[in-house]
């Protein structure tokens, strides 16, 4: 009779272990979409934006977070001295760019590598119903 109640409990013991196994899969399941829709991601952009701010160098033209243009003029540890306009300098952290624009010279290897598409998109006419007035806030 002994035997036969050990065996019962054990046999109980498994199907419970087997229940917490189970009931822990949907967390470890979400667990698992966080990191690969969130936390991931995040680590992408994190890395993406150290290797932009190491990049940037004397005479890259540049756009802040706050949305301001400049040229890069001078590059300290943990600032730089931006042109925004000729004659007036502004000194930002180099955490505070937000991208690196492409120069002239960047657009024209591009345009040249492009062939055909890069002429017939320079070359399109301007839309006829966008030069047109609709009449709204105007005289007739």
């Amino acid at each position: 009779m002994n035997a036969v109640l050990h065996a019962l409990l054990g046999a109980a013991s498994k199907t419970g272990s087997g229940n917490a196994l189970v009931s822990l899969l949907p967390i470890l399941l979400i667990g698992v979409v966080f990191y690969f829709l969130l936390i991931r991601p995040q680590q992408r952009r994190a890395r993406t934006q150290r290797e932009l701010i190491q990049s940037v160098d004397e005479g890259d033209e540049v756009v802040t977070i706050g949305g301001i243009f400049g040229v890069v003029r001078d590059i300290e540890d943990d600032s730089v001295l931006l042109e925004v306009a000729p004659g007036t300098e502004l000194r930002f952290l180099r955490s505070a760019i937000a991208r690196k624009l492409q120069s002239q010279e960047d657009d024209r290897n591009h345009d040249q590598a492009g062939g055909q598409e890069a002429e017939r998109g320079s070359a399109r006419e301007p839309d006829d119903e966008l030069g047109t007035d609709s009449g709204a806030g105007g005289k007739t």
